[in-house]
C-alpha cells in the first residue's frame, strides 16, 4: 500500500530550487509540496557545543565511524540472531503446550 504522505528533508539551494537527497517511494503523479524551513541552531548552542566535544573526543581516540555496509551487516545479524531466539522460544513454548496436554489427558 502507498503511503498518502512522505515527510522528507531537503535543501533550498541559494537560487530557490529544492533539493531532495534522492528517490521517492511514492508513485509517478501529481503531488503537493509543503515546504517549512528547519530551525538552524547558532554555533554557541549548547546541543553544538556539546556535539563539537563528542566529535572532538571519537576524533581523538581515533574512532572511524562504521561504514553504511557495516552497520546494514550488524544490523542483519542481530536480526538473525532475534528469529533464531524467537523460533527457540516458539520451540518451547510448544513443547510446554505438549507435556501440558499430555499431563491433562493422564490425570
Amino acid at each position: 500500500m502507498t503511503p498518502s504522505a512522505v515527510i522528507v528533508e531537503g535543501l533550498v539551494t541559494p537560487d530557490g530550487q529544492l533539493e531532495l537527497p534522492g528517490k521517492l517511494d511514492i508513485p509517478p503523479g501529481p503531488v503537493q509540496v509543503t515546504v517549512v524551513a528547519m530551525p538552524e541552531l547558532p554555533r554557541d548552542d549548547p546541543f553544538w557545543q556539546r556535539m563539537r566535544a563528542i566529535w572532538s573526543g571519537q576524533r581523538a581516540r581515533g574512532h572511524v565511524p562504521p561504514s553504511a555496509a557495516e552497520v546494514a551487516a550488524n544490523r542483519d545479524v542481530v536480526r538473525d540472531e532475534w528469529e533464531e531466539r524467537m523460533r527457540r522460544i516458539e520451540q518451547i513454548q510448544a513443547e510446554a503446550d505438549a507435556a501440558r496436554a499430555a499431563r491433562e489427558l493422564g490425570t
